[in-house]
């Protein structure tokens, strides 16, 4: 009786570590989903220059953005977090836009009716890039929808954010707010 005991104990002591160890992994996948906001200069990449044609002022170059901070958000049609995350980058747009603030939205879509159906229920202000054949997305390595990069005044890569939960956009807000700080 007492070696089933112990056989029985053993294997709950197994599966709570088998959970324990699961939870933990999923706790930290989700805390490197966002990657820190990293410090300008030496650890600070230059962001990938960029020219895209926009939704409703012809071609869009990145560099032509910098003295702004620059949002530039990677989504498609189809992925259902980049739906429930527009609306939210709308309210941030409004928020900062006049303080130097700009997002460039880059649709992923092979075809841009794709993306312009789905504006056409949600409404943006800011730039709506067309990604058409990829070579932006394969430029920034865009391996997750929706992916955001947060870019500072001086044309640096700062911030890496993979996916969309919500919330997500206030971590957003704090960077912004953190590098309209700076100088």
């Amino acid at each position: 009786m007492n070696m089933s005991i112990s056989m029985i104990s053993a294997k709950r002591m197994s599966k709570t570590s088998t959970l324990l160890a699961s939870a933990v992994l999923a706790i930290a996948a989700i805390g490197f989903s966002t990657n820190t906001l990293a410090n300008a200069g030496a650890s600070a990449e230059t962001a990938k220059d960029f020219t895209l044609p926009s939704r409703d002022s012809g071609n869009i170059r990145l560099s032509e953005q910098r003295g702004n901070i620059v949002m530039v958000n990677f989504w498609a049609s189809w992925c259902g977090p980049c739906r429930e995350e527009l609306p939210e980058m709308e309210e941030l747009y409004q928020e900062y836009a006049d303080m130097g603030f700009e997002i460039l939205a880059v649709n992923v879509d092979d075809e841009v009716s794709k993306a312009d159906i789905l504006l056409n229920d949600i409404e943006v202000t800011f730039p709506v890039l067309y990604d058409t054949q990829g070579e932006v997305s394969k430029l920034y390595d865009v391996n997750a929808m929706p992916t955001t990069v947060i870019i500072d005044r001086d044309g640096n890569q700062r911030l890496l954010h993979l996916g969309y939960r919500a919330g997500d956009e206030v971590k957003y807000e704090k960077a912004i707010k953190m590098l309209m700080r700076e100088e």
